[in-house]
């Protein structure tokens, strides 16, 4: 892939835990090499899937590494970031250039809420002047129903008229297609929805692709379903697997599949607040990994 190239079907990956509860390195690179090699052109790791807000930033910077000196390709990665203060939002994104990511995810400043575009340009203004010297790509998070704050379009092209060379984009999980569509009307700007199902929409919406949970179980299907957005066959197939997966508490539910599908009951482990799936819930899932992949 070329210098701001990502698109197409991205997977939030997640990330997989020791039993002391810090990022399992050798299982994080099986599963992430395993969603490059079956149809993912890229992957967005650390981010809310990947429960990086449950990490330190010497854990999340100690995993990028890893990615990085077990031999993945960079250039197909995208580095979640984001906390309320600048000065731990800065440090990742500079270390994911250093290693090479093709970009960062970031987050607003999610403490304050009701704070204005102004004020949120200013915030990135300095994450920005913060990076100079290591000019990844940036891609806005827009996640409200988590951080309480949401992107306007108006900023959007503010920061990218302001920024031309660094705002690459962004990801939008609000779930609001009609939103997704208006930010993919600004030049140059790479828009990302959250479920795989927007795919078929990719053309005319104009999106770059999706970065989705589910498709670390899904991969394959999705792939598929990129290359032949007016299948509807494949259409109906991705949209009930990502209804099966969402009807679940959706990161343990992800993590239990990603068990399942490769053997191995490690893959299962989640980090408090989230707690692992009853056996009710895990019995709603079963064979899933099997039928969407």
């Amino acid at each position: 892939m070329t210098e701001r190239s990502l698109r197409g079907v991205i997977a939030a990956v997640a990330t997989v835990i020791d039993a002391n509860g810090t990022p399992d390195h050798a299982r994080s690179l099986k599963l992430a090499r395993y969603l490059l090699d079956n149809g993912c052109d890229g992957l967005n790791v650390l981010g809310t899937t990947g429960e990086a807000t449950s990490f330190s930033r010497e854990e999340r910077m100690g995993l990028m590494s890893a990615y990085r000196d077990n031999g993945l390709p960079m250039q197909r990665l995208m580095g979640g970031t984001g906390t309320p203060d600048l000065a731990t939002t800065i440090a990742p994104p500079r270390h994911a250039h250093e290693l090479g990511f093709a970009g960062a995810l970031v987050l607003p400043p999610y403490y304050y809420k009701g704070v204005s575009d102004d004020g949120l340009f200013a915030w990135f203004e300095r994450l920005i002047e913060g990076t100079a010297d290591a000019a990844i790509d940036i891609y806005l998070y827009n996640f409200p129903q988590m951080t309480g704050i949401r992107f306007s379009p108006e900023l959007a092209r503010r920061l990218k008229t302001a920024f031309p060379e660094r705002m690459a984009g962004a990801k939008d999980s609000s779930g609001d297609l009609a939103y997704a569509a208006e930010l993919a009307k600004i030049d140059g700007f790479a828009v990302f929805p959250s479920s795989e199902t927007a795919l078929g929409r990719a053309k005319a919406d104009g999106y770059a692709g999706c970065i989705s949970a589910t498709v670390s179980v899904t991969a394959p299907l999705v792939a598929a379903y990129w290359r032949e957005p007016t299948n509807a066959a494949l259409a109906e197939k991705v949209a009930q697997a990502r209804a099966s997966i969402s009807a679940q508490p959706l990161i343990p539910a992800v993590k239990y599949l990603v068990a399942q599908l490769h053997g191995d009951p490690a893959f299962e482990r989640v980090l408090p607040p989230h707690l692992p799936l009853t056996q009710e819930q895990k019995s709603a899932l079963s064979g899933l990994e099997r039928a969407a992949a």
